[in-house]
């Protein structure tokens, strides 16, 4: 995993509180929720540098995420 603070990532507003898959799809990191899904079991998702195993999960203002994919590490951060 790259270093949060080393990685420029984008910031993804949202209002409230949203879930993990979702998120991923909003933030462009997935194609579609059948990726998200994959990509999640995998364990190739972190929340805040920890894995994240619940497409459900939610996430809030200020939570990195990052995908672990064979071309690299891409990522968003959620903002308000």
């Amino acid at each position: 995993m790259a270093d949060n603070n080393s990685v420029s990532l984008p910031t993804i507003p949202v209002q409230g509180t949203i879930k993990l898959g979702q998120f991923l799809k909003l933030a462009n990191l997935v194609e579609d929720g059948a990726e998200a899904r994959m990509l999640i079991q995998a364990g190739e998702v972190t929340v805040n540098g920890e894995v994240e195993t619940r497409r459900g999960s939610a996430l809030r203002p200020g939570d990195i995420v990052q995908i672990d994919l064979p071309t690299g590490t891409t990522g968003a951060q959620v903002s308000r």
